[in-house]
């Protein structure tokens, strides 16, 4: 088993920055595709961004490209999440996830989900 636990969210104002962190135990997530999600209230989880199990490929959804930036560390299993240019439409709580198959953009292609950590941007 894989466990999740995200770190880093807060409350920051119109234009700023945060950075997510990702910490993974019990097995190595280095052969794993990882992502991030997120979820507002009253919408549905949506995707944010992935990155291959080797770290040379990343995607984006086009709601946060150019803003966003996922890396990961598998010497520290980790995985990490840069934002900046924070829009109060990016308040979600965030979600880390893993697969052990090929990435994909819904939540059935993930194997495992952190508790997730809670982003608000104020206007």
């Amino acid at each position: 088993q894989v466990q999740l636990v995200e770190s880093g969210g807060g409350l920051v104002q119109t234009g700023g920055s945060l950075r997510l962190s990702c910490a993974a135990s019990g097995r190595t997530v280095r052969n794993y595709d990882m992502a991030w999600f997120r979820q507002a209230p009253g919408q549905e989880r949506e995707f944010v961004a992935a990155v291959s199990w080797n770290g040379g490929s990343t995607y984006y959804a086009d709601s946060v490209k150019g803003r966003f930036t996922i890396s990961r560390s598998n010497a520290k299993n980790t995985a990490n999440l840069q934002m900046n240019s924070l829009e109060p439409e990016d308040t979600a709580l965030y979600y880390c996830v893993a697969t052990e198959r090929q990435w994909g953009t819904r939540t059935e292609d993930y194997d495992y989900w952190g508790r997730g950590t809670q982003v608000t941007v104020s206007s």
